[in-house]
């Protein structure tokens, strides 16, 4: 059966950088929600829509009455709506590629499935009226979106790439950025309990905590933000300086966004948690995990034997072939 997307894509076709800058605007549409999240939270306006999918029980928007805090929580909504456009325009694109990108496809129609499970999740937190542990949910799917579009993004720029560099990464390497991925991982779930059991949970009034200490989470959070450092100090050690010039310019790239990312944590740890700083935190998340992902994805492309993911055809040296004899 003919699909809207197959009927177009019999008729027209577009080149690969208009799928690359429409996945680059799905990354920056993802970190915005994050950051618009963050927002969200720190002005106690979690609340400021009671309701959910409607902003009230009458109506979609917020009301004179609602104040500051409804706009703020409704522009949250708002922006979802934004992100949903962003990632058709990934698919779109995607699917009327002259040349056929299934791989990157797969990954905008993830991207819009996990758009939806942030929207869910997004309204049961309004239901269990910002339970920290739900707050916490809704954090690690929006940053589940900011995997998928990365990714995606990263396919899209490697699409038609035909081979790996002449020699391939110690294994080593590998090794190293895979701890560094998952040292990220983890350093966002802890951050995400320290979130929830300090005053920035979700509003700044009457919303239950975590019953967890604050401080003890807050220095494992610091321990595990230095044991990142530390493992991306050694990969930047053992990447050899010729013939990989894009995986230490990543790395390079995110041990700087690291130590940013650590200044303000310090900085808000020790002032009190302001709301601006715990936004910049935040936004530095963001921007930390997608480089962690930049970096796992650069260094596994030049460990493997294989081509750099994609959905490109290998090419493959010429060997002189022997005529057979007549």
């Amino acid at each position: 059966m003919q699909t809207p997307l197959s009927w177009l894509a019999g008729r027209y076709s577009l080149g690969p950088r208009s799928v690359q800058r429409a996945a680059l605007a799905s990354v920056v549409a993802s970190i915005a929600i994050v950051v618009t999240g963050g927002i969200v939270r720190v002005t106690g306006s979690g609340l400021g829509c009671p309701e959910w999918p409607t902003c009230t029980g009458s109506t979609l928007a917020p009301t004179a009455e609602m104040g500051l805090h409804g706009v703020i929580e409704f522009g949250n909504r708002l922006l979802t709506g934004v992100l949903c456009a962003v990632v058709g325009w990934v698919i779109i694109t995607a699917r009327l590629q002259r040349n056929p990108m299934p791989t990157v496809l797969r990954g905008a129609w993830a991207q819009f499935w996990v758009v939806v499970l942030n929207a869910v999740v997004g309204g049961i937190t309004v239901w269990m009226r910002l339970s920290p542990y739900i707050v916490a949910a809704h954090f690690l799917a929006a940053m589940l979106l900011l995997t998928t579009a990365v990714i995606t993004w990263y396919q899209a720029r490697r699409h038609g790439e035909t081979g790996p560099p002449p020699a391939a990464l110690p294994p080593s390497c590998r090794t190293a950025s895979a701890a560094l991925l998952a040292a990220n991982a983890l350093l966002v779930v802890v951050g995400t309990l320290a979130t929830g059991s300090g005053p920035h949970a979700g509003d700044s009034s009457d919303v239950p905590r975590m019953p967890l200490d604050w401080t003890v989470v807050t220095i494992a959070h610091g321990l595990l933000a230095a044991a990142v450092l530390g493992v991306t100090g050694y990969l930047l050690y053992a990447l050899p300086r010729d013939g990989f010039a894009e995986a230490r310019r990543k790395t390079v790239f995110f041990l700087a966004a690291v130590l940013a990312q650590g200044a303000v944590g310090l900085v808000q740890s020790l002032t009190g948690l302001p709301a601006l700083a715990v936004t910049l935190h935040l936004l530095g998340s963001a921007l930390v995990w997608a480089g962690a992902l930049q970096v796992y994805l650069t260094v596994a492309a030049a460990s493997s034997s294989q081509p750099v993911p994609g959905d490109q055809t290998e090419t493959r040296p010429r060997h002189p072939s022997t005529t057979p004899a007549r």
